[in-house]
């Protein structure tokens, strides 16, 4: 017979196992949650894509150098709505990349700890700002200022957009960024003073090199957070089909299109409907670009240091 206290060990371990084994089914199915969200977004922008191109040529779809898919004479080339889209990302990213990365940089081997204390609060604060309050923020502050500056530029515009777009990605490049450098074990910072190089060369030379990969992995969110935008470039760039890669000029956007569209009256499964999953896996499969060359260049810096 077994003793009494080794079974209640037993039934210990028994009852500790099913535990265990409950969790990890619950995270295991946690985990699923995301893997189902991806394959059901990829399965609606596909099926309704078919359809859409059941209609439409998919080399008219590459190559039309015009958008006007609810007008009589329709024309369906997204190059248009990509042009607008890519446009703005840049001027954005141009903002973002450097200002993020030198905040970053401020932040993790520069500031003093009351400095980047009250620093970082304010910027997870501009993260949080809603984009339609930087829509109207780009259209009647930033707009009209840069109008001063060039006296022909229009009310609406990829310009201002943009910029205001860029000032929203610093908060998640930033601080993407400054985590990564403050993972940099210290030894490496010591190691360099040790070598005789300043603060500047260190943080230059060392910290940025060896949290390269972090460093790209915000760029990365930022790239996808720019061509994702929404409200801004429905707001400020007039939301006017133009093949233009010009930003001083409006353009529409595939993700103002969507908006547009999905407010409106078009009928389900009409053809003009069916353009907003056509325009919807552009930016997914865009996106899904972007991420793998991040990821590879990612790979290799990491390699490389």
């Amino acid at each position: 017979m077994v003793a009494p206290d080794v079974r209640a060990g037993l039934e210990r371990r028994r009852a500790r196992i099913a535990r265990e084994r409950v969790i990890e089914g619950a995270l295991f199915l946690a985990a699923l949650v995301s893997v189902f969200t991806t394959v059901g977004i990829i399965y609606v922008l596909v099926k309704e894509s078919v359809v859409f191109f059941s209609h439409v040529p998919l080399w008219d779809f590459l190559t039309d150098t015009q958008w006007t898919p609810l007008f009589d004479d329709a024309h369906f080339g997204i190059m248009v709505l990509l042009s607008g889209t890519l446009t703005s990302s840049m001027v954005a990213l141009g903002i973002a990349v450097p200002v993020g990365t030198v905040i970053a940089i401020y932040l993790s081997e520069f500031a003093p700890f009351g400095v980047r204390e009250i620093a970082k609060p304010f910027l997870e604060m501009l993260g949080g700002v809603p984009t339609i309050v930087y829509g109207y923020f780009a259209l009647l502050f930033v707009t009209p200022l840069l109008q001063r500056i060039y006296p022909e530029l229009p009310g609406f515009n990829l310009l201002g957009a943009g910029i205001v777009m860029g000032i929203m990605i610093i908060p998640y490049v930033s601080s993407i960024a400054e985590d990564a450098m403050r993972a940099v074990p210290m030894s490496l910072r010591e190691g360099s003073y040790a070598m005789g190089a300043t603060r500047f060369q260190t943080a230059t030379r060392v910290v940025v090199p060896a949290a390269i990969s972090g460093i790209a992995s915000a760029y990365i969110l930022g790239i996808s957070r720019a061509v994702g935008e929404t409200m801004i470039l429905a707001v400020a760039a007039g939301m006017q089909p133009n093949l233009t890669f010009n930003p001083l000029e409006p353009a529409a956007t595939i993700t103002a299109f969507i908006v547009q569209v999905a407010l409106g009256d078009l009928p389900h499964g009409s053809v003009g409907y069916q353009t907003i999953f056509a325009a919807g896996l552009t930016l997914f499969l865009v996106t899904l670009a972007f991420n793998i060359g991040g990821h590879v260049l990612r790979k290799r810096f990491r390699e490389a240091y």
